[in-house]
């Protein structure tokens, strides 16, 4: 029998494993860990201490804090009140927070820290308690103040009685969350998803892409403000008994991973892209010999990946279907390379998810070629948020997969990619206008994507509708099928396409900075870093790494001119949602006076370089 909410969804798994680790964070140098039984435990005296601050049915409590275990405690303990958990980003500014906290009515708020809770009170936005996971030495609560553990004091001393029995009172259309759009084009709307959402798209994505069990181990680095990983990192792992390890950072990302020892994550296509480029700086600076052995591996593994990929799914089922002289190949080269790719990545690695952004497909098959699968899905908030995904047997790299089993999808006339299903939002909070325009009297909710279906529904998403650029010679662009190609170079960490009413595009290209400062270090060229970028060389060096890159697009598709930016883009600057993806609205009106020279002077293979705006 399906549960009825998220918090039946996970005390059954309490039920049946009580005393193995559901929650691991790294304290004192080393990762701590925290039982089912405790975890629950914790879950219940929180609820019972916010019900002590007025907590009750259907209040917003906001949540606001990085990755760690008092995130997923707190989030239930919010929910097991039928009440409403409102995910804040910490890289926020205080306007931010102030308006998601107004916009959403929210009565309190936990924060992880007293840098978050001075963002709260610089704002002006009334909430009644402020409670601090963190406090550091000498903090001082004030009124409607209270750090976590006088919180946790409070319930244990005055338990609820009939908690379980009033949860289960709670059924799939309550409102569970709502979660704020990173309003890249105006003021971020509030998604309101139900338990039943996000419940029926745990049981659309269970056995369709990786088969999670409770021995598996799953490391969570991407924020769990975000629907991606509060669904696939936090409800999904904790509804099958999963263990989840929190990364301390995404610097110390590597660190964990050796620590920790994955067997599944989820991530977005950066940390990927990352690892890539170590791998392949490692074997250019090899010897030939290694090379040589390195290039004949990743051919045997993309044989097997081909078969795999034609082979008919009912043989999949029986087995590898590699022939005997390609498995004996295909064991060499594991143990030769494959394994060595995957210790890097803790060495347990059996599949990892990937969503938030297109996964460049060479990049994608290259990690198949090394026995690590990559399952590319799609989704938005608004969708709870899997849409789509690649399952474990007959995964096409290029695609974000076949839509869920529960969950429909059809392409419209003019592209737009629509989705019907139990996933899809309730609607925006307080905005009916925006909902009427989202979903339509039928049931089909408009992603504003564009996409297509192959012969097998494999699902390929082409861009956003917003973000095609229209030339004025009538030629239509999507930019991110190019900016995937460009920022797939080591010395160039990401880049936009400018061009709607323009004749011709450019783009906007964020060096790799450490990569780009080593080369020109090799070539004698020193200096402190705006120094070195506004080097011929190095502006030769990343222009002609552009050209590489698009010379498979059309030539209305390729950049005529490269402007070089001298500082990385930041959340905290602008430039970049909280979900790292590119403000363009931010972009071309901070770097507006830099595009402008670009397109003043004649068109040509010359390259820019703009100093970022303060």
């Amino acid at each position: 029998m399906k549960p009825k909410n998220l918090l039946e969804a996970v005390q059954r798994t309490v039920e049946r494993y009580p005393d193995k680790p559901a929650l691991m964070w790294k304290s004192g140098g080393a990762y701590q860990s925290m039982t089912y039984r405790e975890m629950w435990r914790q879950i219940q005296d929180a609820a019972a201490g916010l019900v002590r601050l007025g907590i009750g049915k259907d209040d917003k409590v906001a949540l606001m804090s990085e990755n760690n275990p008092w995130w997923p405690i707190t989030d239930l303990a919010i929910l097991s009140l039928g009440a409403v958990t409102v995910p804040v980003y910490p890289t926020l500014t205080p306007e931010q927070v102030s308006y998601i906290l107004k916009n959403a009515e929210c009565k309190a708020i936990v924060v992880e820290d007293e840098h978050q809770l001075k963002k709260v009170r610089e704002g002006d936005a009334d909430v009644s308690s402020i409670i601090v996971i963190r406090p550091g030495d000498g903090f001082a609560p004030g009124e409607g103040v209270l750090d976590m553990a006088d919180l946790l004091k409070e319930g244990k001393s005055h338990p609820l009685e009939g908690w379980e029995k009033g949860f289960d009172e709670i059924g799939r259309d309550r409102l569970a969350t709502i979660i704020h759009t990173s309003g890249t084009t105006g003021p971020p709307k509030g998604v309101m998803l139900t338990h039943g959402n996000f419940l029926s798209n745990m049981e659309g994505v269970h056995f369709w892409v990786i088969e999670l069990k409770p021995e598996d181990v799953l490391l969570s680095y991407l924020p769990l403000s975000h629907v991606f990983e509060r669904m696939a990192g936090q409800f999904m792992p904790l509804y099958i008994g999963t263990t989840i390890a929190y990364a301390e950072s995404i610097d110390k990302i590597q660190e964990n991973l050796q620590e920790v020892k994955p067997t599944v994550m989820t991530s977005v296509p950066r940390l990927f892209e990352k690892v890539y480029e170590k791998v392949q700086e490692q074997i250019e600076s090899g010897t030939p010999l290694r090379r040589k052995i390195f290039d004949w591996a990743v051919r045997v593994g993309m044989k097997r990946y081909e078969i795999y990929l034609n082979e008919s799914i009912d043989k999949l089922l029986l087995g590898d279907p590699m022939p005997p002289g390609l498995r004996r190949q295909w064991k060499l080269a594991k143990a030769l390379v494959y394994k060595k790719v995957k210790d890097g990545l803790g060495g347990r690695i059996r599949g990892m998810v990937s969503g938030g952004a297109p996964l460049n497909p060479e990049i994608g098959k290259f990690f198949w070629a090394m026995d690590i699968p990559i399952l590319e899905g799609y989704g938005l908030t608004e969708t709870s948020p899997v849409i789509s995904a690649n399952p474990m047997v007959r995964s096409k790299v290029g695609t974000v997969g076949k839509p869920l089993p529960n969950v429909e999808v059809k392409i419209a006339p003019d592209g737009e990619i629509l989705v019907r299903g139990p996933s899809v939002m309730v609607g925006y909070y307080k905005n009916e206008e925006a909902t009427r325009e989202a979903i339509s009297e039928d049931g089909w909710f408009h992603t504003g994507d564009l996409g297509e279906l192959d012969e097998e529904g494999y699902l390929k998403v082409v861009d956003r509708k917003k973000n095609i650029l229209v030339l004025s010679t009538g030629k239509n662009v999507a930019p991110q099928p190019v900016e995937t190609a460009i920022n797939e170079s080591r010395y160039i960490e990401t880049s936009a396409l400018i061009g709607n009413n323009r004749k011709y595009v450019i783009v906007l290209v964020v060096p790799q900075f450490e990569n780009v400062m080593d080369w020109a270090k090799k070539k004698g060229i020193g200096g402190e870093r705006a120094e070195v970028i506004r080097h011929p060389e190095v502006q030769r060096l990343i222009r002609q790494e552009v050209e590489k890159a698009v010379q498979g697009f059309a030539p209305h598709e390729q950049p005529k001119k490269v402007v070089i930016m001298e500082r990385e883009w930041s959340v905290e600057t602008g430039e970049l949602t909280p979900t790292l993806k590119v403000r363009m609205r931010e972009i071309e009106k901070k770097y507006a006076e830099q595009i402008e020279k670009a397109y003043s002077e004649d068109a040509g293979a010359a390259s820019e370089v703009a100093a970022t705006a303060d």
